[in-house]
């Protein structure tokens, strides 16, 4: 439009239809100035007047009639009685969108003029340097979009869409919600916006969004204006069934509930409230007040689609004073749900206690007004800010940002019997309370299709225990893949970031969720292995007891007294020792069974090859006693023969006593060989005090094996030395190869190949210098003679 500031341009129309609900806004602020201007308690004597403008929800318009309050122009579509004072504004009630209120307070702000809006949620607005005269009776969208953040993590859905009205209301209020979603850990699959004015391939572009994406949980931050075109678009080719989550712009408007397959939908709207007389007053509509209001006069003419008076066509049907408001079905006479209007009610009491506060003074006995005061707007506007009053049993009351504490119900949209939906009020949300204690339900809620299984809205299903979670590459954190924990590691709780190794001594289930101890593992008598070793070790030592008394029997026989018999005892005995020593590597190791297995050992064994080295050199002196003029048996008589195994034996004492007093073996848990379970073994101590143990016994062989191969020709018919050369070919042959298999062996298996090593050298021994004279003794009795034993070749 061409203007050539020379004449007044032409007003402003407004387009489209009437909006039912916001005329009953605007007729609940003529009840409740009606009801103030009739008590005798506020502002007694003094009589409020108001104007109504209609913005028609545009903001060229809404600035228009913005210019005409400040400057007193009329013409305005609704008035109140006659007033003594010309009608300068000292405050306005509106408006119902943020984004008029926006740019209203910026006009009006500047004059001091307190704005109180019922319905204006921006987060925005709380801004006082923008805004320093702004207040309102309905709650900051800061404080509805934490509210739907801690709802949606209430019930588990990480992954959602998002829709909102492109105005101040919708991109605020989303960037509030999306910004306190994020800190839930709530991620957003798309969020999209749109406008009533924005072209119909906008609108289908956001419901094809819809249709196509994988959340199941859509939060709404619109205007029911915006939402209504959207949701007529998805009812053309519905999307697969989406969870509903809306702000209260719309999620309390009855004229939603048309939309049966939002049935399940829930969000936070303004506390339903009772006014008394209200519904009355609305319903009081006779033909005179409605003629005289062009407002009312369109909203009649809507309702009935009948046209008053002059307005009437030809064609048309013609209103004739029949038309029963009381029966009709709009937002108008709906009163059931009185949430918003309740905020209208409520700023205008507010505005009539800052004008009481200001011109009225309260005694013990009366309120006197002075009438006669002419009050400026901002002395009302200081008013406001102290304002703290209670009606109807709700509060209200500014802070420092104008904004009144945060109350909401939860709101579920739920199928009725009959099929319809209605509004259930099924929890509560009070920013007053502690943190934590917010937010509460009270009643069962229905969901999508009248489900009563919470849906699952997800982006990936949570990882269980034993896993964690790996985010997928480009995508938000709530998309993630489960990985099996590493080996080592647990997860014990559901959608775990990372996995944590057990303890040394634990080790993960199957399942990889709980550290169990590790099995203990040890050489023990009830496994077969076990069993099997201590069966011949004890049948070892019961063939050495059964040796000794075949030998016993027969200690006279010749064979017997043939090469020191004392010696063959006491092998006979040691060998014994040996056998039985072995038991002492099965079994957990403790602290007296580690010294006791080596120690033994090593003495053991000692004694066993001092005995052998002893007969070795009794053959070869006996051999060498023979030749004429030798008398060296004088020399290795059976004192000096004991000697011998004494002292050989001695030096291993001695090792052994300087082992075990500067570093003994002990019992230690072995974690190092396998990682799912630990190997209770015997530690060394001093490697070097073992080695020098098997060291000695194996030079104290060697020695007895060379100077059995000395004495294995000699020309005797009954040559022990023989016997003796085989028994420590064995004997060496076996602690030779025990050396890499000790060293390579794991576990339980390292006492397994000792313990093998300690039987085969000992039946080594038993069975090549005993078993060859017990079959004489037993079985070949006439060659146990002198005879046949002196017999040359």
């Amino acid at each position: 439009m061409m203007h050539n500031y020379t004449t007044m341009p032409e007003s402003q129309k407004c387009t489209g239809s009437i909006d039912s609900r916001e005329l009953r806004f605007a007729r609940a602020m003529v009840f409740t100035i009606e009801e103030i201007n009739n008590s005798t308690e506020l502002l007694p004597g003094i009589k409020l007047g108001y104007q109504i403008h209609d913005s028609c929800t545009s903001v060229p318009v809404m600035m228009h009639v913005t210019f005409q309050l400040t400057n007193s122009l009329d013409p305005v579509f609704y008035t109140g009685a006659n007033c003594s004072q010309s009608g300068m504004v000292k405050a306005i009630v509106g408006e119902s969108g943020s984004t008029p209120s926006i740019s209203m307070s910026r006009i009006i702000g500047s004059f001091n003029i307190p704005q109180v809006s019922h319905f204006a949620t921006c987060a925005c607005l709380s801004d006082k340097q923008q805004f320093p005269s702004f207040f309102r009776t309905i709650p900051s969208d800061q404080f509805q979009a934490d509210a739907l953040a801690k709802l949606v993590k209430h019930f588990g859905w990480t992954w959602i869409g998002a829709v909102r009205s492109d105005t101040d209301y919708g991109n605020n209020g989303m960037a509030s919600f999306l910004d306190a979603a994020q800190k839930e850990g709530i991620c957003v699959e798309y969020s999209e916006s749109f406008h009533r004015a924005h072209p119909h391939s906008r609108i289908q572009r956001v419901a094809d969004v819809i249709r196509r994406s994988t959340a199941v949980v859509i939060v709404a931050f619109t205007a029911s204006a915006e939402l209504k075109l959207l949701l007529e678009e998805l009812s053309l080719k519905p999307s697969p069934p989406r969870q509903w989550i809306g702000s209260e712009a719309w999620v309390t408007n009855q004229d939603m509930l048309k939309f049966s397959f939002c049935a399940g939908a829930i969000g936070f709207g303004i506390q339903k409230s009772v006014i008394p007389g209200l519904r009355e007053f609305l319903l009081d509509l006779s033909a005179t007040k409605v003629a005289s209001s062009p407002l009312l006069t369109e909203f009649w003419e809507d309702a009935f689609n009948c046209r008053m008076g002059k307005s009437a066509a030809r064609d048309d049907s013609v209103c004739d004073g029949t038309e029963d408001i009381k029966t009709l079905q709009d937002p108008y006479t709906d009163t059931s749900q009185l949430r918003v209007t309740n905020t209208v009610y409520k700023a205008v009491y507010a505005i009539a206690h800052a004008i009481h506060n200001t011109v009225c003074q309260d005694t013990q006995y009366k309120t006197q007004c002075d009438k006669l005061t002419r009050i400026e707007s901002k002395q009302v506007f200081t008013q406001l800010k102290k304002v703290n009053f209670s009606k109807n049993g709700y509060n209200v009351s500014f802070d420092a940002n104008g904004d009144p504490v945060a109350r909401y119900e939860l709101v579920n949209w739920q199928k009725r019997d009959s099929g319809g939906i209605e509004m259930v009020t099924v929890g509560y949300y009070d920013s007053s309370l502690p943190e934590g204690q917010e937010f509460r339900i009270n009643k069962n809620l229905t969901w999508v299709e009248g489900s009563t299984q919470v849906p699952l809205s997800v982006c990936s299903d949570s990882c269980p225990p034993g896993t964690r979670k790996m985010l997928q590459k480009g995508k938000p954190i709530c998309c993630y893949d489960c990985i099996p924990c590493p080996e080592g590691e647990i997860s014990n709780a559901i959608d775990s970031l990372d996995c944590f190794p057990c303890p040394k001594e634990f080790w993960p289930n199957a399942d990889g969720d709980t550290c169990l101890p590790k099995p203990v593992e040890f050489l023990s008598f009830d496994e077969v292995l076990g069993i099997i070793l201590a069966a011949f070790s004890g049948a070892g030592a019961c063939l050495a007891i059964v040796t000794a008394a075949v030998f016993f029997h027969h200690r006279t026989s010749p064979i017997v007294r043939a090469n020191n018999s004392e010696l063959s005892f006491l092998l006979l005995f040691s060998l014994t020792l040996c056998f039985l020593c072995s038991l002492t590597f099965i079994g957990a190791p403790s602290d007296w069974s580690c010294r006791l297995r080596h120690t033994a050992f090593g003495i053991t064994f000692v004694l066993c090859i001092s005995c052998v080295l002893g007969k070795t050199i009794v053959v070869l002196m006996a051999f060498k006693a023979t030749l004429p003029g030798s008398n060296v048996m004088k020399w290795f008589g059976p004192p000096q023969q004991r000697m011998t195994v004494v002292s050989f034996t001695f030096i291993q004492v001695l090792i052994c006593t300087i082992w075990l007093g500067l570093s003994p073996p002990f019992p230690m848990k072995n974690l190092r060989i396998y990682k799912k379970r630990i190997i209770l073994e015997c530690a060394l101590g001093s490697a070097i005090g073992f080695w020098a143990v098997l060291g000695y016994i194996g030079l104290l062989a060697v020695f007895c094996l060379v100077l059995a191969l000395l004495a294995r020709k000699l020309p005797d018919n009954f040559n022990e030395a023989k016997l003796i050369t085989f028994s420590m070919l064995i004997f060496c042959a076996v602690w030779i190869t025990f050396i890499p298999a000790y060293v390579s062996s794991p576990g339980k298996f390292t006492v397994a190949v000792e313990i093998f090593a300690i039987l085969a050298s000992s039946f080594g021994l038993i069975l090549c210098i005993f078993a060859p004279k017990c079959y004489i003794i037993l079985f070949k009795p006439d060659k146990n003679t002198k005879k046949h034993l002196m017999n040359k070749n």
